[in-house]
């Protein structure tokens, strides 16, 4: 399994925007300026943001990206969603079946379950993380670099 860029540019994003004040927002031009990300790239990620109801766009020339919720209640599961979206990591194809010649009744595929299983333990791991959580251990363990961030931010903000 190999997740897309799109997912992590898109958790970088959303951590950035939590560093706002309450009625400010960033454009999307800056945010891919510090993501160094093609700006057409991440306006595609913010719309699918957007569409998951974790980001709000505020259009015109004072617009821009904010949360739409609390750090506190966007899981990284929530930001893998919106831009990978539900589909199963692993659909059987048939090989069990063809290999042994099973009859249609037969050919379940033994391996399914271990990959839901599989699947299942990661997707609990990304569901108990959250922006807020994430922040929290960035902010402790890059402090400076945080706070240059946030000087960043406050120059590159609209109110």
């Amino acid at each position: 399994m190999q997740m897309k860029t799109g997912v992590e540019q898109s958790l970088y994003a959303i951590l950035i925007l939590n560093m706002l004040p309450d009625r400010a927002v960033l454009p999307g031009e800056a945010i891919s300026q510090q993501l160094k990300s093609s700006p057409s790239y991440t306006q595609k990620m913010l719309r699918k943001l957007v569409r998951a109801d974790l980001i709000i766009s505020v259009p015109g020339v004072k617009g821009g990206f904010k949360l739409k919720r609390k750090p506190e209640a966007i899981r990284v599961y929530d930001i893998y969603l919106a831009i990978e979206g539900k589909q199963s990591l692993y659909s059987p194809s048939g090989v069990l079946h063809d290999m042994l010649d099973l009859e249609e009744a037969e050919s379940d595929c033994f391996l399914s379950a271990l990959m839901t299983e599989a699947e299942s333990a990661w997707q609990s791991v990304l569901k108990r993380e959250t922006v807020a959580s994430l922040f929290e251990e960035i902010a402790q363990d890059y402090q400076s670099k945080v706070q240059m961030l946030q000087e960043w931010i406050k120059e590159k903000m609209v109110l």
